[in-house]
């Protein structure tokens, strides 16, 4: 498993190279070139070559790339950019249906990163999370929405999603994954929805989320990070747990193996 705490992943669209410096500054933990969902269908080449352009001349950047997916005529032309640079620190593979998918992403020397979001890709998510090559999954929840029928924002929709998460959740663990990324939040004005959208995909055990705006950057970071009182909770436990013992009591409540994980696993999101 990877042992890299990512957050949040930033996509910025290869249209608008002079955006990845801006992208890079903003505190993401990861920053994603898209040539995909992001670039018109007439603009995918000459995207490509923005991006090779942007790689050649900062040769010290470190960018994920999401390619277009595997059905598509550049898909093949991506993956030989990201082999190519050293720059490409993994490869964000849409659209992954098939371990096959995977295998010819993988085959670029990157980790990929598939993205869940069709119904055939939910189905196969165990083969998709134990192809070699595989880093973490993250979950396209638009996407799926659309290919299920679902109506965007009902309760009903919720629901099939959640389920969804779940899934990519659990096999995530079982495939000894680094934690996944839930997907973007769409309205970038509304702070309020992201910080209960980032808590929610906290609480359910994600490591962040994928965001379409520097703004959403701040906001994700500032709900992931544990509160003062868990921090000292946290804290106080590890100190009581030093002395050897393997069960004790703390503020009334008993502590035993769970509970000192739970405490490192709070001061490790805290960068502690």
């Amino acid at each position: 498993m990877s042992n890299t705490s990512i957050r949040s992943a930033l996509f910025v669209p290869a249209t608008r190279p002079e955006r990845i410096p801006k992208a890079l500054a903003s505190g993401a933990s990861r920053v994603i070139v898209d040539l995909e969902d992001a670039v018109q269908e007439n603009l995918k080449v000459e995207a490509r070559g923005n991006l090779e352009s942007f790689l050649v001349e900062h040769p010290d950047v470190q960018v994920l790339v999401r390619v277009n997916a595997p059905s598509h005529p550049q898909h093949a032309a991506d993956l030989e950019l990201c082999k190519r640079h050293a720059g490409v620190v993994g490869v964000m593979l849409p659209k992954a249906e098939t371990a096959e998918q995977v295998k010819l992403a993988a085959s670029t020397g990157k980790p990929v990163w598939p993205i869940i979001e069709s119904a055939w890709g939910l189905w196969a998510i165990q083969d998709l999370a134990t192809a070699p090559g595989v880093e973490r999954l993250s979950f396209g929840s638009l996407d799926l929405g659309l290919d299920l029928n679902l109506a965007p924002g009902s309760a009903a929709a919720e629901q099939v999603m959640n389920q969804a998460r779940y899934a990519v959740l659990l096999h995530s663990r079982l495939a000894g994954l680094a934690p996944p990324l839930d997907g973007v939040y769409p309205d970038i004005k509304d702070s309020d929805g992201l910080a209960r959208t980032t808590g929610f995909a906290r609480d359910m055990g994600f490591a962040g989320l994928l965001c379409i705006h520097p703004s959403q950057v701040e906001v994700i970071h500032r709900e992931l990070r544990p509160s003062e009182s868990e921090l000292d909770w946290a804290r106080r436990v590890l100190d009581a747990a030093a002395s050897g013992e393997g069960v004790f009591v703390l503020d009334g409540a008993m502590v035993d193996a769970p509970v000192i994980g739970r405490a490192r696993y709070l001061l490790e999101r805290a960068g502690e």
